[in-house]
This record gives structure tokens, sequence and C-alpha cells, in this order.
């Protein structure tokens, strides 16, 4: 009879134990689900949250944003200004065109000082500025070759840290104080072609 209260009592302390162990990790993954819930996709087909500068060309091809650009320079951008937030996209550049991802902007202009500038130009006549660097500001921790292919963007901008990462890998981790909260855009410029896809943000609660 001891061995079998001995042996229930266990086996019931060892429940109770994975139990805690189960809700502990029910409770954090929640919380972190919860951490972001308020999340959308940026520059949709026939949306008005968005308009355009400068003289490049923007279309649509099959939820695809194309942006073409012929000796000058143009920009989309959100009407809306975002804080917080992680912000996740694909990208596909050619070997020609200038282009990059404009956070925080405090007008609506592009500037590598009053906005945080995710370059995207592999061939940047100075490599510092190269694609994963925030311009002016940031050099690239690591060389990624991103020319004719999709890529991916990952970039979260919460108080005053800016992480960026290309295709998975961590290309900036930085502080700064200004600005803090602005208008996000996207770049054509010079000669060439850039392909935007599936351009999603998640506000940090």
């Amino acid at each position: 009879m001891r061995s079998i209260l001995y042996f229930l009592a266990t086996s019931t302390d060892l429940f109770m134990k994975k139990m805690r162990v189960y809700l502990f990790v029910g409770l954090f993954t929640l919380l972190s689900a919860v951490a972001c819930t308020d999340s959308n996709f940026l520059f949709q087909e026939n949306s008005n949250s968005w308009e355009t500068f400068g003289n490049a060309q923007w279309n649509f091809s099959k939820d695809v944003l194309i942006g073409k650009s012929k000796d000058g320079s143009g920009f989309v951008m959100t009407k809306k200004t975002y804080k917080d937030f992680v912000l996740e996209l694909e990208f596909k550049p050619d070997s020609t065109i200038n282009s990059g991802v404009f956070i925080r902007c405090s007008k609506k202009e592009l500037s590598a000082t009053d906005c945080h500038e995710i370059n995207i130009w592999d061939l940047h006549p100075n490599q510092e500025n190269r694609t994963g660097a925030i311009v002016a500001k940031s050099v690239p921790l690591n060389h990624v070759t991103t020319l004719n292919k999709w890529n991916t963007y990952k970039i979260k901008a919460e108080k005053d840290s800016i992480q960026v990462w290309v295709n998975n890998i961590l290309m900036a981790d930085s502080k700064y104080e200004y600005p803090i909260e602005g208008f996000i855009g996207l770049q054509a410029m010079g000669t060439g072609e850039i392909l935007f896809r599936s351009i999603r943000l998640s506000k940090i609660k």
C-alpha cells in the first residue's frame, strides 16, 4: 500500500511540474504573439493609404509593386506615420537601380538625415552604403548579394533602436535619437527596375 501511495504521490508531483512548464510556455507564447497584434500590408494595389512622388513609374503586376526609373528619381510613401514596428518585405533589384526603404521620415521627402534610409544598392560606389546599410549612419555588418533575385528585408524599429536583416542575416543594429516617428517610403532612382511584394508592418505594442 505504501508503495502504491508513494507512486501516486510521485506521479502527481511530476504531472503538476509538467503542467506548470506547459502553462509557462503557453503564456510566454501568447504574450509574444500579442506584442505585435496590429499588423497590415502596406502599398497595396487600389489603396488610398499611400501616394507617389517624383518621376519614377509605379505599377502592379500580380500583386508585385514595380518601380521603374530612367535617369530620374521617385518614391512611394505612406500617408500615415509610424513609430515602433517590424517591417517585413520582399524585394528584387536589377543591377542598375538605386533603391531603398525609408522609415520614420519626418517629412514627405526622402533624406538620409530626416529619415532612416535602409539601402538597396549592391553596387554602391561607396560600399559602406551598400545593401543593408543605414545610409550615412551604419555600415553593413555583413556582405549579402541581392541582384536579380527575390530577397527579404526585416526592419525592426523600437524606441531608439533599429535592427535590419537581409535574408535573415543581421546587417545593422544601432541606436538613433532622431527621427523617432514618421512616414515609410520605397525608392526608385537612377535607371533600372525594383520589385516589391508582401510588404507587411506589425506595430509593436
